[in-house]
């Protein structure tokens, strides 16, 4: 378990200018606390995080006024810096969003005062004209219609200023747009802005409607109006534009509905108007003239398809289809948006556009399930799953369920699901095992083949329909083909989650219609017997897979099957006898058998929090020697799982039991020597996670050891005392280290030498804590001379593996190894290490190299490289020893090397024929490694 250290919250602070804190300190009164102290105390904190807990202080402070109070020219003052304070503040800065949860709590009598001053501050905002400043603008108006009293009752009072600036932005941004044609990056930002600006114009609408449908509308010359036509005029011509990014013109396509929708009169007609956009059938003559001056474009016989796409997603979106409010013309409307959909979806190839046009057909199918709760026999009769509409979307969902796109193919899942729900919304009293569309929907896709992926997903909205009973009376093999099926990676995850869907199912129905007891042999016969065969007796990758993706779901959906598992497997590896089924044998090197298949399913039970290991030991459901069969068998696997089962657990403090610390020894026995690399690593893999396990219940148990209450608590539980337990703890460890040094001797091979140097580097690296801390166990308390040289004789090996992992575990002992060790034999050390630098074997030279640069770490090395005594600075640091060693090594080898560059002169041979020199340039190259340069 990994803890990851919390991440810092940093909020930019804000500040006041002089003139707004030399107001604030002639309100202020010296001794006493008021709002304008209180404000002046937050502008002068440069931290966001203390500004924010002063902010908090506010309403409290405002609480305590008395009712006179909003009369007082400091409480004026004091609202208008912070109105212009909220404003300054950008959108993401946290403090916007306290401040405005802060001011929801203003007390009542202030109010009034507080709208005029934040509506001054809003007005001045509305003044801005640098286009560029218009997002900080369109952020604060946002912000102010989000949970924000104040702020929305200001966006009121100056509604028509802000739906003005808002009509003028978009159409500066537009401008400036086109102006900077060819520089991409501020394009691109004013494209964003012009999103932001299409969006805060269509929140405008829909939050403060009450603003727009009053008296003034009724006035066609009003204001309002000119600028709801000119927020319609552009919408409208960013809808049409295809230079524009897709997100604008989608969103376009939102706010053109939208504010048709609210322009619109009478609305009884809407749907059929927006029905003849997109069938392209609206004459100029049928329409109101202003809805031919400010989109005329949208009334062309041929529309571009991108358009139509959006002019479809802003119906679904922006229309109400519950409750049937828009009657048989809105049902009409649903009809032809899918199928002008369905038309789309042979023309839309671009990958962006796929995705967004199964998105829309997704949330079609939503609207239809909404329309469908109160609508009229024909549309029931038009959704039906046997008329061509809901045939032709599931042509669509037949054709793009393998689409190469995440995207698509989830939303493909969707709508075949919803289609499900919608024709059962247009039978009465439906009867899914009886019904015709159903069964031909079963009989489908059964009859593909198993590699398709669709089929999965849509076989398991199926099941959720109709029930796995009435699956499986079809056809019994189906668990068995999926199983069959994880023989493949790639499909491993689509079947396993289609059989985790039959399986709960199928236990949901024996719940409800019986007695489960009754049943749940049953249920084991059908899905818990053909997996346990196959893990028995299929193929490695097979019962891999079978393991990581179905067994933990189904222990999942039925924890209590585990006992029938370990009592199956049990009796088929102790007596081999049985049904046929059951005739597993104990596995061999190429087949788990019942043992490896009962290791496994321990393994994922405990792992998932299903299982604990003593109590089945205890109860005698399993025992140890059964586990020790697993930790040495032929299988890799089954070693790798048996030792899972002792490693794995879903609390990473869970005690370790004296069972299992004598189980580890046993595995550590027999298994350090073998001979697969990925073993190895998986054997390191685990144990780390056992001594991680140790050494966070240590901590643990040391604070209970401090704590006499739940000590005696734990004591309950465990009758284990934590001094006892720790003492076990270090027990094991000792022995464990034990056992690795042993192997260690020379001439070990290469794999028990490599598991035995990675595990120890392990325990130098878990049970290592900061100074001052409790700590169960230390690795450098159990080195002593004998075993400093044991690791420098893994020096010696011919794996250059075996090499790095001794001169890594010596570097985290390397205070204590200098210590065990006097300077004579230090000498020896290094006097060999140049003799093997001279070597003519090149594995003698890398030898040399990592003896030196062991040797560099030493404060005496200078004395022994100059042969005289060097004083040392006792303050000196390690890099700065390091650094010195490391340069008088080198300076000693390039002086061997000009010798013998020399000698070779002299007999006339090319310095090339002097082997040697490769041993030294390669101890130069490792020396100079050691050197902290940058």
């Amino acid at each position: 378990m990994v803890l990851k250290k919390k991440k810092e919250i940093q909020v930019d602070a804000f500040f006041l200018d002089q003139q707004h804190l030399e107001k604030l300190q002639r309100f202020s009164k010296d001794g006493e606390q008021n709002l304008a102290s209180l404000l002046l105390h937050c502008a002068q904190l440069s931290n966001g995080i203390q500004q924010i807990q002063c902010i908090k202080q506010i309403i409290p402070s405002v609480k305590k006024m008395d009712q006179n109070s909003p009369g007082d020219p400091m409480v004026k003052a004091c609202l208008d810096i912070l109105g212009e304070m909220y404003f300054s503040l950008s959108m993401k800065n946290p403090l916007k969003k306290v401040l405005a949860s802060s001011l929801n709590c203003l007390p009542e009598q202030f109010m009034t005062l507080a709208v005029q001053s934040f509506a001054c501050c809003l007005r001045e905002e509305l003044k801005t004209t640098d286009v560029y400043l218009y997002r900080k603008v369109l952020d604060s108006l946002a912000s102010c219609m989000e949970d924000f009293n104040l702020g929305r009752t200001s966006i009121k009072n100056l509604f028509e200023e802000v739906l003005q600036f808002l009509q003028k932005s978009l159409l500066d941004i537009q401008e400036e747009s086109r102006k900077k044609h060819g520089n991409h990056i501020v394009q691109t930002q004013l494209m964003h802005d012009l999103l932001t600006g299409i969006k805060v114009s269509m929140m405008l609408v829909q939050k403060l409607p009450e603003n727009i449908q009053g008296s003034l509308w009724k006035h066609r010359e009003s204001s309002v109006w000119q600028s709801m036509c000119s927020l319609l005029k552009s919408s409208t011509n960013f809808l049409m534009d295809g230079n524009l990014l897709q997100t604008v013109q989608s969103a376009s396509g939102l706010a053109v509905i939208l504010f048709i929708k609210t322009m619109y009169e009478p609305v009884e007609e809407l749907p059929s108007l927006i029905s003849g956009l997109l069938l392209g059938s609206v004459k100029h003559t049928g329409v109101p003239a202003w809805f031919v001056r400010n989109c005329g474009t949208l009334c062309m016989e041929e529309i571009p398809d991108s358009v139509l796409l959006f002019l479809c997603h802003g119906a679904l979106a922006m229309l109400e289809w519950k409750n049937g409010s828009m009657g048989e013309n809105g049902e009409k409307l649903l009809l032809d948006i899918a199928s002008v959909l369905l038309s789309l979806s042979s023309e839309l190839k671009e990958s962006s556009m796929a995705t967004s046009l199964s998105r829309i057909l997704a949330i079609w199918t939503n609207s239809a399930l909404a329309a469908l709760v109160s609508c009229s026999p024909n549309l029931k009769l038009k959704l039906n799953g046997n008329c061509d509409l809901i045939g032709k979307l599931l042509e669509y969902v037949y054709t793009h369920w393998e689409h190469p796109l995440d995207a698509v193919r989830h939303q493909t899942k969707l709508i075949f699901k919803n289609l499900l729900q919608i024709h059962q919304h247009t039978v009465t009293g439906c009867n899914e095992k009886s019904d015709p569309f159903f069964a031909r929907l079963l009989k489908h896709l059964l009859s593909l083949e198993w590699h398709v992926r669709g089929k999965y997903a849509s076989l398991g909205s199926l099941v959720k329909c109709m029930g796995t009973e009435h699956i499986l009376q079809l056809d019994r093999t189906i668990p068995a083909q999926i199983l069959d099926v994880m023989k493949d990676q790639s499909l491993a995850p689509y079947a396993s989650d289609l059989l985790e869907t039959m399986f709960t199912n199928h236990k949901a129905h024996f719940t409800l219609n019986f007695q489960e007891s009754t049943r749940i042999d049953q249920w084991h016969d059908i899905w818990v017997s053909p997996l346990l065969v196959v893990l028995c007796e299929g193929n490695h990758d097979q019962a891999t897979y079978i393991t990581d993706y179905c067994l933990p779901k189904l222990l999942k959906c039925s924890p209590d099957s585990l006992n029938y598992m370990i009592r199956v497997l049990q009796a088929s590896a102790g007596a081999n006898l049985g049904k046929k089924w059951l005739s597993f044998s104990l596995g061999s090197c190429s087949t788990r058998g019942a043992l490896g298949a009962l290791m496994a399913c321990l393994r994922t039970a405990r792992a998932h929090g299903h299982l604990e290991l003593s109590n089945i030991i205890s109860n005698g459901l399993v025992s140890t020697a059964c586990i020790k069969q697993g930790l040495v068998h032929q299988h890799n696997q089954v070693c790798i799982d048996a030792l899972g089962l002792l490693c794995e657990t879903h609390r990473s403090t869970e005690i370790v039991s004296v069972e299992e610390m004598e189980l580890i020894h046993f595995f550590l026995m027999y298994n350090l020597n073998n001979q697969s690399p990925s073993v190895r690593q998986q054997i390191g893999s685990l144990l780390r996670k056992l001594f991680c396990r140790i050494q966070e219940s240590s901590q643990v148990l040391y604070k209970l050891e401090q704590n006499k209450a739940k000590q005696e608590l734990l004591e309950n539980s465990t009758k284990r005392h934590p001094l006892e337990i720790l003492q076990q703890y270090k027990d094991f460890m000792s022995s464990v280290c034990n056992r690795l040094f042993e192997v260690l001797f020379p001439g070990s091979s290469h794999p028990t030498r490599f598991s035995a140097l990675t595990i120890l580097g392990l325990v130098a690296e878990i049970f290592s804590v900061p100074e001052g801390q409790p700590q169960v166990f230390r690795l450098d308390q159990e080195i002593d001379s004998t075993r400093v040289q044991t690791l420098l004789q893994c020096f010696a090996s011919t794996f250059e593996a075996v090499k790095a992992l001794a001169f890594g575990l010596l570097m985290k002992l390397r205070d204590v190894a200098f210590n065990l060790q006097d300077s004579e034999n230090l000498g020896l050390l290094f006097e060999a290490a140049m003799d093997l630098s001279t070597s003519t074997k090149p594995y003698d030279c890398v030898t040399a190299s990592y003896l030196l640069n062991y040797l560099v770490h030493y404060t005496g090395l200078q004395h022994i490289c100059l042969g005289k005594c060097i004083e040392q600075n006792s303050h000196m640091d390690e890099s700065t020893i390091v650094e010195k060693n490391t340069l008088a090594v080198i300076k000693l080898l390039l002086a061997n090397v000009e010798e013998e560059i020399l000698q070779a002169k002299k007999s006339l041979l090319p310095a090339a024929a002097s082997f040697p020199m490769y041993g030294r340039v390669h101890c130069i190259t490792g020396a100079l490694q050691q050197l902290p340069l940058e």
